[in-house]
């Protein structure tokens, strides 16, 4: 590759707690941009279109929610083999890493632009999408599903950038999507009326932008063992094996949690119509406990992985206490705000009395139970950034998912009540967390990678 210039975003030394809020903060308004660019869509064809349009826009969720957990979580496999190559200085293995996720990128968004387009139909037929909806939104998701590639370019390509420290750029790159979405969104739909195909556009518009901002990103990181030639895109099987390892594992929770989300949405629903629209009314406001949650658990995972890859073991475990201080705080706070405030801020998002009653009920049952959840994340994104993912996404899978539906159809058909559905929550959270921690003291997840057993890796301690 010739001579390098040592490139910038080394964590493997320094204060730590300072390096994890630098990464915290950015990742955290990346993921407020994010849902307000996936927001929009529904405001503009609620406001503007009708209810036929909302409709069909909502309709697509689960499906977008799904695809787009498959991408981030083999993203999440690119970003730790890239950190640990990183913290370990091996720039040869960055090199062929980073362009081996480019090119999976590019595989994996074709693959979903074709299997998508052709099965849309299907699968919103199999969620039991209304009639009257169903052309807007297939006509929705087929154009979404058109955008597939700069959508996984933009995901695969932000996992390099955080893999090497990079927090920032991504942040400016996806306000400047949800800037464009906006613009688009309305321009598309109140100037040239194409309703839902407009929204779809302007969705896919904003995802090309995000990717070509993030490809030329990558292009001009001039001397940088990171920077991207798109010629030189192919299949290296090392990193490639090493990214499925532990970027499939990470999809599969991701799809799991879905699917027992939409479990968890069908017993609700059997409660009525003042339910469904408190768990809807107090599902956008629990999103800022799960934003501040994720953002803490990327960090932690490039922190680790980066540590990990340097042979800085002892590093790796002070950072994930010291963001599981921090983010303990945090939670505290929130609950707190949550409980204090339920009534008002639900009230941001309907005026029915009946139905804030019903969510203030939710918001002071759940919100104190949200520090039974922050270890899965924690621990399951450092144990990730060690390399190790399957046990993590075992465990979390049977814990938050399995014993969650056992609950569900054990418990509640005895004891129907909104307590006794969202008792699953706490109960599976606690169980989970103890399991995980468990594995984090007795588990061999902090082996060393084979390539160090026969001698230290560039900056391991020997």
């Amino acid at each position: 590759m010739g001579l390098l210039r040592q490139p910038t975003g080394d964590i493997t030394q320094g204060v730590i707690w300072k390096q994890l809020l630098g990464f915290f903060f950015p990742l955290w308004f990346g993921t407020f941009f994010q849902q307000l660019y996936n927001t929009v869509d529904t405001l503009v064809v609620g406001r503007y279109v009708g209810k036929v349009a909302l409709a069909a826009v909502g309709s697509t969720g689960v499906i977008v929610n799904l695809t787009v957990g498959i991408f981030t979580g083999l993203s999440a496999g690119a970003v730790v083999v890239i950190a640990q190559h990183f913290g370990a200085r091996r720039w040869e293995d960055v090199h062929k890493s980073v362009h081996t996720t480019m090119l999976l990128g590019l595989l994996v968004g074709a693959f979903f632009t074709v299997a998508g387009f052709l099965l849309t139909p299907w699968s919103l037929r199999a969620m039991g999408t209304p009639e009257e909806a169903m052309p807007g939104a297939v006509l929705y998701l087929r154009v979404y599903f058109l955008g597939m590639i700069p959508n996984v370019i933009y995901n695969m390509g932000t996992g390099v950038l955080r893999a090497i420290g990079d927090f920032r750029r991504p942040l400016y790159f996806l306000i400047a999507a949800s800037v464009c979405n906006i613009v688009l969104d309305l321009l598309l739909v109140l100037v040239f009326h194409l309703d839902v195909a407009g929204v779809a556009i302007a969705t896919v518009c904003s995802q090309v932008l995000s990717a070509v901002l993030v490809v030329v990103a990558l292009m001009r990181s001039e001397m940088t063992p990171y920077q991207f030639f798109p010629r030189q895109m192919r299949v290296h099987p090392e990193p490639m094996g090493a990214i499925m390892l532990i970027g499939v594992p990470t999809a599969l929770q991701s799809v799991m949690y879905n699917a027992s989300n939409i479990v968890i949405q069908a017993f609700i629903n059997s409660f009525g119509t003042d339910a469904v629209a408190a768990w809807t009314a107090y599902g956008k406001m629990d999103i800022i406990f799960w934003m501040t949650v994720t953002a803490m658990a990327q960090s932690v995972t490039t922190f680790a992985g980066q540590n990990y890859g340097a042979g800085q073991y002892g590093r790796l475990k002070k950072g994930l206490w010291v963001s599981a201080a921090m983010l303990g705080v945090f939670t505290v706070l929130i609950s707190a705000a949550f409980v204090l405030l339920a009534r008002p801020i639900l009230g941001i998002f309907t005026p029915d009395a009946a139905v804030l009653e019903v969510g203030v009920e939710m918001v002071r049952f759940l919100a104190p139970c949200y520090i039974t959840y922050i270890l899965i994340e924690l621990l399951t994104g450092a144990i990730r950034g060690a390399g190790k993912s399957v046990v993590p996404m075992l465990i979390s899978v049977f814990g938050v998912c399995g014993l969650r539906l056992a609950w569900l159809f054990t418990v509640v058909p005895v004891h129907h009540t909104l307590e006794a559905v969202m008792a699953s929550y706490p109960i599976t959270w606690s169980i989970t967390s103890a399991a995980l921690l468990l594995y984090y003291f007795f588990g061999r997840w902090l082996a060393p990678p084979k390539s160090a057993r026969g001698g230290a890796s560039p900056g391991q301690p020997q």
